[in-house]
């Protein structure tokens, strides 16, 4: 996901910029930190690698102890504080309501 690469690039002094399609823009959620499931992924993910072994057959093999409890989510959320501007179709826009309702005439 992109909060350790914002909280990265915040600690470096980087501008942090997020490229988004208007689409993706959920017009009714007012705060994404609260709002947004994260999914978590079957386990298996991470406890299993799959391969070719030595007779060319794919295999999946235990990379993780038997006793080892794994989550395994599929992406992860930023806080607005990170992320410097949105790009988006209508420009680079700051990354608060005001701002993008205004470039997308709401």
């Amino acid at each position: 996901g992109t909060y350790l690469k914002a909280l990265a690039a915040k600690d470096n002094k980087i501008p942090f910029y997020v490229a988004l399609p208007s689409t993706t823009i959920d017009w009714d959620m007012r705060d994404g930190l609260k709002e947004v499931k994260i999914e978590e992924r079957n386990s298996n993910e991470v406890n299993y690698i799959q391969g070719l072994d030595d007779t060319n057959n794919i295999r999946s093999v235990r990379i993780t102890p038997q006793d080892i409890k794994v989550s395994n989510y599929a992406f992860d959320t930023t806080p607005r504080r990170l992320i410097t501007g949105l790009i988006t179709e209508n420009g680079i826009l700051d990354p608060n309501e005001n701002s993008i309702k205004k470039a997308f005439n709401r």
